[in-house]
């Protein structure tokens, strides 16, 4: 640079001719915001706008240039003292104001040495490196529109709420450098206007929130022609009216695009800047791929809401099944149970249903289904709901009663509806009904259950039916001596805990890559005194209704860790076995569940990673505030966490997301038609697949034979359980595999073939 700028200042004409054709700007000036500029080069008129003689002739005008937001550091560094302790050989970058008004960014490279005098002098070049900076900011910026993109699908994906998602997408759009805020506008019914539903917090009040959904405004425009509208300056704008919800914060131009969706578009997505020209073609990418993340969630969830209502009414009628009745039924109980207002079921089964099917065909039967529904909804009083179970029988939940009286009097007011005709193909039909009443919560009355309850008034309507039907019958003291029995279960099963009548079965569950046992299922089995040796299906249930599997389940696993623990010990050079230990419904609804196993796991001393809860879908469908909080702390524990028979229940893969599962078991009904149905063996790929790209481990149960397991293998199965290669088997008959090594199935080798 030294040379270069003595061969210059040295005036030899062809090299000063030379650089006068450069693209840059050459000078020698004094240090100082007013040293005297003592040559600049010609290219400083093309690049500034100036003439070289304005910079000789006023030593202030190179000062009076900078941008007001670089003036002050770069003066700062015309000083010696300054420039003694920093490095200035790489140059530096600043803004100046061209004569036009336009900022350019210069780089300015230049070395500083002394005249003959010993004035300090600058010898240097200025670049104009506005392209480049240029390039460097809109990356920069396409950087941060991809990550607040990156970061909106990950919300989606944790959140399917699309209310939440559309506030969280406009908080992060707005954000994005020069967009002052975004909002969303949602398509009415009727396609004649978009109304607001997120952002713009408190500047939209009234007439505000909405905006025509054709040209008159840039949504509508957008969401007309299907494409992104862009208005690049409000105030010159002529196609489109101004929102006034954008003049409330001075919004100087905007951007619009459409929010699609399966049918027809949801709405649009709107950004909005105080700059005018902020938005051009360059933009559109960024904004649609929001609006692209949001429609996706939104179609998400209208879908997963439609299979819920699918999952929850009964096709045939609309009314709510019997899955949402027991959902219902339970919570008119648990109010019931503070109010102490009885609660009352009707069990409703037409009669001679099936005559109508084979003499007139199942058309006929179906239509009378569907005339029945309103009928029961006319008989009855507001609130009251009417399901309908399957078959030609219905359920009527009928809370608020004042005695077993008035629901007597309610069932015979619908017995009465059947009292009229039914026109079937335009041939009337009298169709009688006989009905069950079991009612619940009344003074003295042991703590209800709804499927019990469902059960009682299932019993009294088939004591109609044996009386004659078209009959009204209340649960009574003879049906309930049959439930009494039940009880007399109940009782056994208190004294079987007490008593230590229950023991523990444990099934392997083999590694399919190298045959070796990792792990062992621990079963519940009762030996009752009297009827021998019990599996869980015979009283599991009825723990769970008494209460009583909250005490059995510690009690397992307690056992269970305990085992763990000394299996561990017979083995001290080998990986430790995992034990898994089933979670009931109730157990995982329970708020002390996390501090009742860490209990356990502090007394027995077993390490948290080798105890694996296993939870079935059912548990997870009311998604309760308890139940999620319960799962998150057990797994912040360190205990492994497996979404059992999955598949059999209203599976959603937002469980896979809102819940920390570290492994999901297939259920045993897809493993039996497995290599011989098309339709099986492609569910079972399915799982397995989607279980690998959320990196959860699967497991198969009820293997029963090497064609299953050769399949299992083939779709890259992790572990698996079942009849081939152990049955459920005593804690001794474990500690004998042990002591023999012989913790591996042979019909697998090492390499996992």
């Amino acid at each position: 640079m030294q040379r270069f700028v003595d061969e210059l200042a040295a005036g030899g004409h062809d090299f000063r001719r030379l650089v006068e054709r450069l693209p840059v700007i050459v000078y020698t000036a004094e240090l100082g915001a007013n040293g005297c500029w003592r040559y600049v080069s010609p290219q400083v008129e093309e690049i500034l706008g100036y003439r070289a003689e304005e910079f000789v002739r006023n030593p202030a005008l190179w000062a009076s240039l900078l941008h007001p937001e670089d003036r002050e550091w770069v003066l700062a560094s015309e000083n010696e003292e300054y420039l003694r302790n920093r490095d200035t050989s790489g140059g530096i970058e600043y803004r100046m104001h061209r004569r036009d008004g336009e900022v350019v960014w210069m780089h300015d490279e230049a070395v500083l040495e002394a005249d003959g005098d010993g004035v300090p002098v600058w010898h240097g070049v200025l670049y104009d490196v506005s392209n480049r900076k240029q390039t460097e900011g809109e990356l920069q910026r396409s950087l941060s529109q991809q990550a607040v993109v990156a970061r909106l699908g990950e919300r989606a994906l944790q959140n399917g709420d699309p209310q939440e998602l559309m506030e969280v997408a406009t908080e992060l759009i707005q954000k994005v450098e020069g967009i002052h805020s975004a909002c969303i506008w949602e398509l009415d019914r009727d396609g004649r206007r978009l109304n607001l539903r997120a952002g713009l917090e408190g500047a939209a009040v009234g007439a505000g929130r909405r905006v025509s959904a054709s040209r008159d405004s840039h949504a509508g425009a957008a969401l007309d022609t299907g494409t992104h509208a862009v208005v690049a300056d409000w105030e010159q704008e002529t196609r489109h009216t101004m929102p006034p919800v954008l003049r409330a914060f001075g919004a100087a131009s905007s951007l619009a695009v459409v929010i699609d969706g399966k049918n027809r578009p949801f709405g649009v997505l709107d950004v909005h800047a105080t700059e005018r020209h902020r938005f051009s073609a360059k933009d559109v990418p960024f904004v649609q791929a929001a609006a692209n993340v949001l429609a996706d969630a939104i179609e998400r969830h209208n879908a997963d809401q439609a299979l819920r209502y699918r999952v929850l009414h009964d096709a045939l009628t609309g009314l709510p099944n019997r899955l949402s009745f027991v959902d219902s039924l339970g919570e008119s109980l648990a109010k019931a149970a503070v109010s102490g207002s009885p609660v009352g079921i009707l069990f409703l089964d037409l009669d001679h249903f099936k005559l109508i099917n084979d003499s007139l065909g199942h058309h006929a039967g179906d239509a009378l289904l569907r005339a029945v529904a309103p009928r029961l909804r006319a008989h009855l009083r507001p609130g009251d709901i009417v399901a309908r179970f399957g078959g030609d029988e219905f359920g009527v939940l009928i809370d608020r009663l004042a005695d077993e009286g008035e629901a007597v009097a309610i069932a015979d007011r619908v017995a009465a509806a059947f009292a009229q005709p039914f026109a079937i193909d335009g041939v009337e039909h009298f169709v009688s009904a006989s009905i069950g009443i079991a009612v619940a919560g009344g003074a003295g009355e042991r703590p209800a259950n709804a499927e019990l309850l469902i059960r009682d008034a299932d019993a009294a309507m088939y004591r109609a039916k044996e009386g004659g039907r078209s009959r009204c019958v209340l649960f009574d003291a003879e049906m309930r001596a049959a439930a009494m029995k039940r009880l007399e279960i109940e009782r056994d099963l208190r004294q079987a805990i007490e008593g230590d009548e229950l023991a523990l079965h444990y099934q392997p569950v083999v590694n399919l890559r190298s045959g070796e046992i990792n792990g062992l299922e621990a079963l519940v089995r009762w030996r009752h005194p009297e009827r021998g040796l019990l599996d869980p299906g015979e009283f599991v249930s009825i723990a769970e209704d008494s209460g009583m599997i909250e005490p059995i389940g510690r009690w397992v696993q307690e056992r269970a860790c305990r085992q763990a623990l000394a299996w561990q010990q017979l083995r001290p050079d080998a990986r430790p076995l995992d034990v898994a230990v089933n979670l009931s419904a109730r157990q995982a609804a329970h708020r002390d569940l996390p501090s009742t196993v860490e209990e356990v796991l502090a007394r027995t001393g077993l390490d948290p990673v080798h105890l694996r809860l296993e939870i079935t879908e059912s548990v997870l469908i009311d998604e309760s505030a308890t139940a999620i909080a319960s799962l998150q702390a057990l797994s912040e524990l360190g205990v492994r966490l497996v979404l059992d028979d999955f598949g059999t229940g209203y599976s959603s893969l937002a469980y896979l997301n809102r819940f920390p599962f570290h492994a999901l078991k297939i259920d045993r009904s897809f493993i039996e038609a497995l290599g011989i149905e098309q339709e099986a063996t492609a569910i079972v790929e399915a799982i397995i697949g989607m279980a690998r790209g959320l990196s959860l481990e699967v497991i198969a149960e009820g293997v029963e034979n090497e064609v299953q397991l050769s399949e299992l293998q083939r779709l890259g199965c992790d572990y698996a359980q079942g009849h081939l290669f152990h049955a459920a088997m005593p804690e001794r008959e474990v500690s004998r595999l042990i002591a023999e090594g012989a913790l591996r199935y042979s019909g697998i080798s090492p390499d996992g073939r």
